[in-house]
């Protein structure tokens, strides 16, 4: 029986190790009021991008006007109060020398002229409060990037301060963005010994690029490119899984947070011999490729097979660079273990020498 037998291609790869995930937004805030009262009128459409600083909500700013103007009052009222003092003081200083008044009444009068003061900063910094609550009147956006809907319409009342305010709108960031997956404890120590051996470089370096690729559903190809920024401190002891992030651009903004995806986690090089999928069969549980032996006699090997590579099958183990791999007549019956065959000499080519 003819069968056409190959030597496999012996060739450095690399190792992409392939994990779920998801997209998260670099930087997520919650937009919130500092101060209470009735929202005036909205500045923005829903889910439309905003600045920083972009105005996004106007609180009826009467009531923050008035508690201005009464503070800035209270500020005139000391002032004349510490002039009045002051110049009492001056008085004391003079008739303190003539012995008019006693040593008492011109202590009395510094010690009010101290007081007056210290209330003239009080209301300074009344006033300074009454204008910052104005100002929080406006509320706009802290950072740059896509908000939600609005929670609340206008004429709304609502609650502001630091704890129990409503929630007005969310905003998140959209470029970079970030993707999130968890990788097996084995994984991890793998990675570590890797690194711990000079082959790839730690993720929590700062200056340390270890590079990912990344596919959404819909796609077949690793077009987006990101790299690793965040390996967490501990595995979590549910799944014994460590988290990972990385970091990948989104100029189109097609990426959103919350969307799923599969990412390619560069995972070293190694040595590896090379062969077509059509050369592999199984046999339950095993993967099997035949050789043909010197003796022209067919024999079957296991094997533990890796990931595609340049459209060709990556084996691990079981094959030797010298072993004679049948590619093709596996469908006749009379190729078997222990049948003897008549090998005709085939070549073995990459996807890119195949084009």
């Amino acid at each position: 029986m003819p069968v056409t037998v190959a030597a496999p291609i012996a060739q450095r790869v690399t190792q992409w190790d392939e994990y779920s995930g998801r997209f998260e937004a670099v930087a997520s805030v919650e937009v919130r009021a500092r101060v209470s009262g009735f929202i005036e009128q909205l500045h923005f459409r829903d889910g439309q991008i905003v600045k920083v600083g972009d105005l996004l909500f106007t609180i009826d700013k009467r009531p923050f006007e008035i508690a201005v103007e009464s503070a800035q009052a209270e500020v005139a009222r000391n002032k004349a109060q510490v002039d009045l003092a002051d110049l009492q003081v001056q008085r004391g200083a003079s008739l303190i020398s003539s012995r008019t008044i006693t040593d008492a009444d011109y202590d009395q009068r510094k010690a009010n002229l101290a007081v007056a003061r210290a209330q003239l900063k009080t209301a300074e910094a009344a006033v300074r409060q009454a204008e910052l609550n104005l100002e929080w009147s406006e509320v706009r956006a802290p950072i740059a990037g896509r908000i939600s809907d609005r929670k609340v319409d206008a004429g709304n009342l609502i609650q502001g301060g630091q704890q129990g305010a409503t929630m007005l709108a969310t905003i998140v960031t959209l470029d970079p963005i970030r993707f999130v997956f968890d990788i097996s404890e084995a994984d991890y120590l793998r990675y570590t010994r890797l690194y711990l051996s000079g082959e790839i470089a730690s993720a929590r370096d700062r200056d340390s690029v270890n590079p990912v690729r990344i596919r959404l559903a819909d796609e077949s190809a690793w077009t987006r490119n990101g790299k690793v920024d965040f390996v967490d401190n501990a595995l979590s002891p549910r799944s014994g899984t460590m988290r990972t992030r990385a970091i990948v651009e989104n100029k189109n903004q097609l990426l959103a947070p919350g969307i799923f995806g599969r990412v390619q986690l560069f995972g070293g090089k190694y040595d590896a011999l090379l062969i077509p999928d059509s050369a592999i069969v199984s046999d339950q549980s095993r993967k099997i490729v035949f050789t043909v032996g010197d003796d022209n006699v067919v024999q079957a090997k296991p094997v533990t097979l890796g990931p595609l590579v340049e459209g060709l099958r990556v084996v691990r183990e079981g094959l030797a660079p010298t072993d004679k791999v049948v590619l093709d007549g596996l469908a006749n019956p009379m190729v078997r273990p222990g049948a003897k065959v008549m090998p005709q000499k085939g070549e073995i080519k990459t996807a890119a020498k195949a084009e």
